[in-house]
């Protein structure tokens, strides 16, 4: 891991919730793959304390595409301070026909750099935003992606007992076995304020849709606080069960995607 100072060379609107910035990086930054992210302070100040995570959407030369709140404020040539590269790019299978993307209650922020290499390897995508997801507008994708948005009626069903109506309503859309049956691999991102309890649920909702779950086919993108991002801290370790040659991960340097069949999860 390397510190390095990007420029803010342009910033532009992408939808109502959110902003892109374009930052002009050194060569350090050049190999950033899919998965792949940075830790970033906007003042030489320790104020806050931690610095940001920020989640690379797109790469070229010497630059990075960096999606950010739109309610935040950044001006062309503001100096960043990062830190990088942090983790592990997505492990993908070498043989890909369809891969499913699943944003649960959180925006599809750290899935969204895989779409260009995955369509560009001539494998389809399917974007599916859950919960609160779904209030992500998705124009400025690729449109050869396919945006899946949950659509739950409160009042559906409302009349039937509690005990016909399938405990994981809340992750279910139109179709979604279909979907999930045709996935080759599926990575899923959920609100960090609890990860470990709505991964449980999409292992659980998935493993209702399929016979089983496989290794190397349902992977978690964790997203702790990460104190230092080398490991030192510990502060983001997972511990991990089934595997012979090692009972913990550390996301930093593991992560940030981990096969969810593996962790020791709620």
């Amino acid at each position: 891991m390397e510190e390095s100072q990007a420029i803010i060379e342009r910033v532009r609107r992408i939808n109502p919730q959110y902003q892109q910035l374009d930052l002009a990086v050194d060569a350090s930054l050049s190999g950033l793959r899919p998965g792949q992210s940075v830790l970033a302070r906007l003042n030489s100040r320790w104020d806050p304390y931690l610095r940001e995570h920020w989640w690379p959407v797109g790469i070229g030369n010497n630059r990075l595409v960096i999606e950010r709140p739109g309610d935040m404020h950044y001006e062309p040539g503001q100096v960043v301070n990062l830190l990088g590269i942090i983790g592990q790019p997505y492990k993908f299978r070498s043989k890909l026909r369809n891969v499913l993307l699943i944003a649960y209650d959180t925006p599809p922020i750290p899935l969204l750099m895989t779409i260009p290499m995955l369509l560009s390897n001539k494998v389809s995508v399917t974007l599916a935003l859950l919960g609160t997801a779904a209030r992500y507008t998705t124009q400025h994708l690729a449109p050869e992606v396919e945006v899946i948005v949950q659509n739950i009626d409160p009042q559906k069903d409302a009349g039937q007992e509690n005990h016909e109506r399938s405990k994981f309503e809340h992750l279910e859309w139109e179709s979604s076995v279909m979907t999930i049956g045709w996935a080759d691999q599926v990575f899923v991102a959920v609100a960090p304020d609890d990860e470990m309890h709505r991964f449980s649920e999409v292992l659980a909702f998935l493993g209702e849709k399929r016979s089983e779950i496989p290794e190397n086919y349902l992977f978690g993108v964790f997203r702790p606080v990460l104190p230092c991002g080398v490991g030192a801290c510990q502060a983001c370790m997972m511990r991990l069960r089934g595997k012979k040659d090692k009972d913990t991960a550390l996301i930093c340097l593991d992560g940030p995607a981990l096969d969810l069949t593996t962790v020791q999860l709620a």
